[in-house]
């Protein structure tokens, strides 16, 4: 009995080893396990990407890697957890596009996957029509008209929904109908498309194209007097641009094209007069480089050439008003997130005309805008620009205006919003000109009340006074309300 009960316990004690060993080669293999698990998450929080040669096998996380505790965090839920609109959204160089009203979709419930906007096919499409009745008020020196009327607005902006590339498209048109008193009614179109090609190596190609319609102002110093309505201003653009980064530099350059056409002028008398002798074409080559700082701060060198013809050679006058233009900047690029970002440009154009009668137009350009969010719910524009304004006055080549705008919107409750909107025009002339500077200063407030996500009610005033240094002073009143609805 003594001999079978050592042979016992000898058997009993190699089964108890055998399973010490066991254990203590699962707790050896767990954090292998762990370390496997946290590599097929770690896309979900870093997007790094590591390749393994033929035979070779993936190296272990260190131990020293901290574990991910926080169930929401993206990195401890699986990829299998993933629903495949999330998972896809890793491997996508474009996020998907957000709702009107900024909400965050929930691709777990089919229930809110219902995207505020028309669906057509990869493409997005948000229109909006709106009404309002407006009155204005106008004095022009010791002259005083008023009129009443609609003014109907059709808007939209359709978007990719690619993983790669994108492409926008926005548009807008108004028109006005008078239903009192007097005055030119003023409408308006703008469509502009620009394709996003994101290639290789940090390389991105954009291709623009649009079209523009307005009515020339009758302020403008190039409207004819006594007109029932003034020239209408059809605009075509196309352009391209390539830009690429090298590591700190970065570097652009572009080609802008542009043709402006004019409309018969409707006189009083009932005839029309024929401008076509102001049509014209435009080109500008653009290149820019800048250095990297910091993420957040990019100072950039910019210089461009361009070329203006008018499809006549002459003016009615005698007078060669094609040109060539150059001009130099130098600027920074300011990127701190939502709170503040935009970029800022000073240099110096000039404009030489062919006809030696004209001689040229040379100033300061500043170009820019600046966007501010100093609280949630406030959005601050701050925008300057620097344009040439031909001129068709004998013996003047022209004007170099100077626009300043200021744009606040803020969100005063989830339903209403408020803007208040500011702008000043300078209007500089030669000091040998026969034109006259002017400079105009506009203002306006507006309330925006969402009834529903699809309807809202829109109030607006706004005020506007021209003061010229030879002539009379002009100000305009306008008030509007009405409803926009938008899908």
């Amino acid at each position: 009995m003594v001999p079978g009960s050592s042979r016992s316990i000898k058997g009993g004690a190699r089964r108890s080893t055998s399973l010490a060993l066991l254990l203590a080669g699962t707790a050896m293999l767990a954090p292998a396990s762990l370390n496997a698990q946290t590599a097929t998450t770690a896309p979900a929080t870093a997007p790094t990407t590591t390749t393994y040669g033929a035979g070779t096998a993936p190296s272990a996380v260190p131990a020293a890697t901290p574990a991910i505790t926080d169930p929401q965090t993206t990195g401890a839920v699986s990829a299998d957890d993933l629903t495949p609109a999330s998972n896809e959204d890793y491997l996508r160089l474009n996020q998907r596009e957000p709702t009107i009203d900024g909400l965050r979709l929930r691709t777990d419930n089919p229930e809110y996957d219902r995207a505020p906007g028309i669906r057509i096919g990869t493409f997005t499409l948000r229109p909006s029509v709106s009404e309002t009745i407006n009155h204005e008020w106008r004095k022009d020196g010791d002259t005083k008209t008023s009129r009443g009327y609609l003014e109907t607005g059709i808007r939209g902006t359709l978007t990719s929904d690619w993983s790669r590339h994108q492409l926008t498209v926005t548009g807008e048109g108004v028109l006005q109908n008078n239903i009192s008193g007097e005055g030119e009614e003023e409408p308006r179109a703008n469509v502009d498309a620009e394709l996003r090609l994101d290639l290789w190596d940090e390389t991105i190609a954009r291709l623009r194209a649009g079209y523009s319609f307005e009515r020339e102002d009758a302020d403008d110093p190039n409207a004819i007097s006594n007109a029932k309505n003034q020239s209408a201003v059809n605009t075509y653009r196309l352009g391209a641009a390539v830009e690429r980064d090298f590591g700190l530099i970065r570097g652009s350059v572009g080609i802008d094209f542009d043709r402006r056409t004019y409309g018969d002028v409707e006189l009083e008398n009932g005839t029309n007069l024929s401008v076509k002798y102001r049509n014209r074409n435009t080109g500008v080559l653009t290149a820019r480089v800048g250095y990297e700082l910091s993420p957040a701060l990019i100072p950039f060198l910019e210089a461009s050439v361009g070329k203006s013809l008018y499809d006549l050679r002459e003016d009615p006058l005698g007078f060669e008003r094609s040109y060539q233009t150059y001009a130099a900047r130098g600027g920074i690029e300011l990127d701190l997130g939502e709170k503040l970002y935009g970029e800022l440009g000073l240099g110096y154009e000039t404009y030489n005309f062919e006809d030696d009668r004209l001689g040229e137009l040379r100033g300061l350009s500043v170009d820019g805008r600046l966007n501010w969010s100093p609280q949630r719910g406030t959005d601050v524009l701050f925008a300057v620009s620097t344009d040439l304004n031909p001129s068709t006055t004998p013996g003047d080549a022209g004007s170099i205006d100077y626009n300043l705008t200021n744009i606040i919107t803020h969100q005063m409750r989830s339903d209403l919003v408020a803007r208040l909107t500011n702008s000043l025009t300078l209007r500089n002339y030669p000091s040998n000109a026969r034109s006259s500077d002017e400079t105009t200063w506009r203002t306006g407030a507006g309330l925006t009340y969402d009834i529903n996500r699809y309807l809202a009610l829109t109030g607006d005033v706004s005020y506007e006074r021209t003061t010229r240094d030879q002539g009379d002073t002009t100000d305009i009143t306008r008030v509007g309300v009405g409803l926009t609805l938008r899908r």
